[in-house]
């Protein structure tokens, strides 16, 4: 239950398992929209990478970020306490603000409340603290061990911890969504994920291969936690990587629409990443 190319592929890591890009809207792709926002008078300058990878016989959409040029946020209200809880409720507070949307996805884990189970970072300012407990007998994913954080600080590097590390040493974070289960862990696939399970859903994550970039990847089907973790590792490089969510994950850009579950299946967002236009000068 939710609230409970070719390019840059492995940045020197040798990916394990067969793996191929079968679609890219990369560059050249964005550089058509962003020529077409020019003509309509908004600015849209943007690095980011939209691919479908084909591993192990599953289908994946992944957005690639170089955070040296795309700015990453994350959002939850539209700034007078109103949740803007679906993509579609982001992209008009971004028209709103004479920004046009470039990517969205929904981050962290929520509460029965409609608020964030865990450290929900906007901007500089903790809007939700780390949550730390673990009661005997929790069930969901966020209570899967170990659970952790992705974060973007204060400098523009990003990353991925666990809740403990966190916990002992937090960066100066800018943003930062705590959820989980971790899905790679210093370069393995949580040991808790058994290989043979049934449990197969759409599955969304997360992970930074390097300080400067940022991965996102959604399933196309459902997928077991154990061959979603190990397409983070073996496919895409992370050597940390976070488990977004399940069933209801969306991500929204404007070369592929939406990616991820059906319109029946949603329930209000919490939190969003995005990434937006620079305003128009």
């Amino acid at each position: 239950m939710h609230c409970a190319s070719n390019k840059k592929l492995n940045r020197g890591h040798r990916p394990r398992g067969r793996f191929r890009v079968i679609a890219t809207g990369s560059r050249r792709a964005v550089a058509s929209f962003a020529l077409s926002l020019l003509a309509l008078g908004s600015v849209a300058v943007s690095a980011l990478e939209v691919r479908q990878v084909d591993h192990d016989g599953e289908r994946y959409q992944v957005v690639e970020l170089d955070l040296r040029h795309d700015r990453l946020d994350l959002r939850w209200q539209d700034g007078e306490g109103h949740a803007l809880a679906s993509i579609e409720g982001l992209r008009a507070w971004a028209d709103a603000h004479h920004r046009t949307l470039l990517f969205a996805a929904n981050a962290g884990i929520y509460d029965q409340a409609f608020r964030p189970l865990g450290l929900h970072i906007e901007d500089g300012t903790t809007w939700r603290r780390l949550n730390t407990v673990r009661l005997p007998g929790t069930v969901g994913n966020f209570s899967m061990q170990p659970n952790g954080v992705f974060y973007v600080d204060r400098n523009g590097k990003a990353g991925v911890m666990t809740t403990a590390q966190w916990q002992s040493k937090p960066p100066a974070a800018r943003i930062a969504s705590q959820s989980g289960p971790m899905l790679v862990v210093d370069g393995e696939v949580n040991a808790s994920f058994d290989t043979k399970s049934n449990s197969r859903k759409i599955r969304s994550g997360v992970c930074a291969p390097t300080p400067e970039s940022v991965v996102f990847a959604i399933s196309t089907a459902p997928v077991s936690f154990h061959r979603f973790g190990s397409f983070m590792r073996d496919a895409l490089g992370c050597r940390d990587a976070l488990f977004l969510d399940g069933s209801l994950s969306q991500f929204w850009t404007p070369q592929t629409g939406y990616v991820g579950a059906p319109a029946p299946m949603l329930k209000p967002f919490v939190g969003m990443f995005e990434v937006l236009s620079e305003p128009a000068q």
